[in-house]
């Protein structure tokens, strides 16, 4: 009898873990702060954030709320606001500036994959330290991007939470090399090499889909269309179906109308758009990524970068077009989300773009949420990341002064970040 009760009692203790039922809690942590935007539309004062692991487990203004024995951290001087999203970056790729090799040189491939992940974690604290906490990662060479998510996802190396692109899908850009028979990562001329690539794209384990559906990067800033309407609308569809958003680079308008209309989730760049192109992202709630700061980091740079001043020229005239295109697309109530396009050194950077959404028409809480809780929702994760609430992570980032009165509080002043539960900047001491 004594045997059948043990067998009984292990089983059902068994069966109460396997549901959790015996699992201990996380300890609690608690977090104070004078002010917090939790990016639902409400702000506290006196707040208190309650973690448990890499969630947040309740918001409340009542000390008595915090359980006994908990750690407290006191940022009460500081205003909370939601761990930022940037959803267009390329942290993988690093200028080394130790060498003579101009910065987009040194991208051609001859270094090695694994140095090239490694050097990036620059890249990757930069970026912690702007307090982006989630990256949309769209496009890397070798599948460094993959590697790089994979070693921050298992507490490897510190970085953002990535959602990566793998290769960008592009037409040819130059003829084959003699002897040659293997297409580069990403290239895809017609709708079955799309359709090809994707799957393998897919199969290497990408988070989202990146076409390229025009000219245009770093110094080209033309805009030429380079996949049809078929092929970005057959992308699109297999995407879909394999639950992958879409992004869809074009620097010109041709590009962005049929991507828009093929059913991409969002198009990055995309200067000149006509009234009808707006109008049918209204429609469909495509995401609008304009980039805009990006081409100012170019020409701050152009030097360096080994380009004339009629590069910067076309650069600057670019940004005027741009700036324009993004002015007109929020008017009509166009929904955006903060991307930099940030690489090399550009890491650290990334909310300049808010300045750009300010000065277009933007208050500083329109602009503080294409980079919470609609860049959360143009990544699917808009009940996880974004916001401040219980059953979030626990991404927090705190700034000194009122970013709802002036944007330049979350672009220059971030002197703490939380990510998942974990400190990963501190500048308050």
């Amino acid at each position: 009898m004594r045997r059948v009760l043990s067998w009984l009692s292990l089983t059902i203790f068994a069966f109460c873990c396997a549901g959790n039922v015996c699992a201990a809690d996380p300890p609690a942590k608690a977090l104070r702060f004078g002010k917090l935007v939790d990016g639902k539309g409400k702000v506290w004062t006196d707040a208190i954030v309650i973690l448990r692991g890499d969630r947040i487990a309740d918001i409340t203004t009542e000390a008595s709320k915090i359980p006994a024995g908990t750690e407290v951290v006191d940022l009460r001087g500081y205003t909370a606001i939601p761990g930022l999203i940037d959803v267009h970056t390329h942290i993988t790729y690093y200028w080394d500036q130790s060498s003579n090799v101009l910065p987009f040189d040194q991208q051609s491939g001859s270094r090695l994959p694994a140095v090239t992940v490694f050097l990036a974690q620059e890249n990757a604290h930069r970026t912690l330290e702007a307090g982006v906490t989630t990256v949309r990662d769209l496009a890397a060479n070798d599948w460094d991007d993959i590697a790089m998510r994979d070693l921050i996802n298992r507490g490897a190396m510190i970085g953002p939470r990535m959602f990566v692109a793998g290769y960008g899908i592009y037409v040819a850009d130059a003829p084959p090399r003699p002897g040659y028979t293997t297409p580069s990562g990403g290239h895809a001329d017609n709708v079955g090499e799309v359709m090809r690539v994707i799957r393998e794209e897919v199969a290497a384990g990408v988070d989202v889909i990146k076409i390229f559906g025009s000219t245009g990067t770093d110094k080209d800033v033309t805009g030429y269309q380079t996949y049809t309407f078929e092929e970005m609308k057959a992308a699109a569809d297999l995407a879909h179906k394999y639950g992958k958003r879409m992004a869809v680079h074009s620097y010109g308008p041709d590009g962005a109308k049929d991507a828009v209309r093929a059913g991409a989730d969002s198009v990055e760049h995309a200067t000149d758009m006509d009234d009808g192109t707006i109008a049918e992202m209204v429609r469909r709630g495509t995401f609008y990524v304009p980039t805009i700061d990006h081409n100012r980091y170019y020409v701050d740079n152009y030097v360096a970068f080994g380009w004339t001043p009629a590069i910067a020229d076309g650069l600057n005239d670019y940004i005027r077009r741009n700036f324009a295109t993004a002015q007109r697309a929020f008017k009509a109530g166009v929904k955006f989300a903060m991307g930099s396009d940030a690489l090399f050194t550009m890491c650290g950077q990334n909310t300049r773009e808010l300045g750009w959404f300010v000065k277009l028409g933007m208050t500083p809480e329109q602009a503080l949420a294409t980079a919470t809780t609609n860049a959360a929702a143009l990544l699917g994760k808009e009940k996880e990341l974004g916001a401040l609430a219980p059953g979030y992570f626990a991404d927090v980032v705190a700034v000194e002064g009122d970013p709802l009165a002036d944007v330049n509080v979350t672009i220059n002043n971030v002197r703490w970040v939380m990510k998942g539960g974990a400190v990963v900047v501190d500048k308050t001491k």
